[in-house]
């Protein structure tokens, strides 16, 4: 917890790439440090010894803890100080405060220190993150990427098939997410290929991944094949492109399956686990990125605060007498996760 009352500097920081830019005021408001640091732990390590003897507490106030936040953090922490979190909503409202209208490095420091010195109530304390937060945090954050190189393929090939063979592609385009579908257009990537094929031999293929499926998916494979008897200019090109895609998407797929079986064993190691994924909707994916965002949900004061971040909280709307409802608020966290696509 955080102690204000034996807090001999209050320490914003202002986070960057390469450098940051610190500011230090003491519980009176005098200024005792006012300039940029490189992000290195021995230029910042002294700064901080050198505050800490002069000082004895120090607390360190970041309004970005991850990412470029992080070394610094660490650094703070190791070297004794007590560090803190000013969220970026309340960071944002209260720089409105102060007189002018430039942003800066140095004013964004100075307004950091000072909401922590005059309005401690806004901080968030920022406990000693245990490894397996740190990697679930990692972890989603690389299966985020996938997701998106995913989406990515997966809609480059639906624009293809649906630019030379529409029909077709209603019928891959849905699937294109089981590895069937994968494996049979990386081998057979255009309509001209999959009817040389016959329909036999795609039975075969797809029957050893797909059983159940199979034989449907080759008959409404067909059936598209014989909607179009036109052959669109271009059409030769998906036997060099769409199995490209298709391997390249294969391999996306393989990476999150495997990447999930990590993110699950790290995930039944955490208290929170049963309570998250016993909650209808929430599968292994959500209730990581939930524990890698709130961790034990002990920086919200309430669990109305908890839902307002997560946009779990209904907004009424009223007008005079008239009351038009409740509806899902448009604030909190953006970037939380939806659903879980496979989990």
């Amino acid at each position: 917890m955080i102690e204000i009352g034996q807090v001999g500097v209050f320490f914003g920081l202002d986070v960057g790439k390469s450098t940051h830019h610190g500011h230090g005021l003491t519980p009176s408001g005098k200024t005792v440090f006012d300039k940029q640091l490189p992000n290195s732990e021995p230029k910042l390590r002294a700064v901080f010894d050198k505050l800490t003897a002069k000082f004895k507490t120090v607390l360190v106030i970041v309004d970005q803890p991850a990412s470029i936040g992080a070394l610094p953090l660490t650094v703070a922490r190791d070297a004794g100080c007590q560090i803190a979190y000013l969220p970026g909503l309340a960071m944002r409202r209260i720089a409105d405060l102060y007189p002018g209208e430039a942003k800066t490095d140095a004013k964004d420091a100075a307004v950091i220190a000072d909401a922590a010195r005059t309005m401690p109530h806004t901080l968030r304390s920022l406990e000693l993150g245990d490894e397996i937060t740190a990697e679930l945090t990692m972890l989603t954050g690389f299966d985020q990427d996938l997701a998106a190189e995913a989406t990515r393929t997966s809609n480059r090939i639906r624009g293809l098939l649906t630019q030379f063979h529409p029909s077709l592609e209603r019928v891959l385009g849905p699937r294109l997410d089981h590895k069937a579908t994968t494996w049979l257009l990386e081998r057979h990537g255009s309509p001209a290929a999959l009817r040389k094929a016959g329909r036999r031999r795609l039975v075969e293929l797809v029957r050893p991944r797909a059983p159940r499926m199979a034989q449907r998916l080759v008959d409404d494979i067909f059936d598209a094949l014989d909607e179009q008897t036109v052959i669109v200019p271009g059409t030769g090109t998906l036997d060099v492109i769409v199995p490209s895609l298709a391997k390249s998407l294969t391999a996306v797929h393989e990476q999150r399956r495997a990447l999930e079986i990590q993110i699950e064993a790290l995930l039944e190691a955490h208290p929170l686990s049963q309570v998250l994924t016993s909650m209808p909707g929430i599968g292994v994916r959500t209730a990581a990125i939930l524990l890698a965002t709130i961790g034990d949900g002990s920086s919200f004061p309430t669990a109305a605060h908890l839902a307002s971040y997560a946009d779990l909280a209904p907004t009424t709307r009223q007008s005079g007498t008239s009351i038009h409802g409740e509806h899902a608020p448009r604030g909190g966290n953006g970037a939380r996760a939806g659903g879980d696509a496979n989990g």
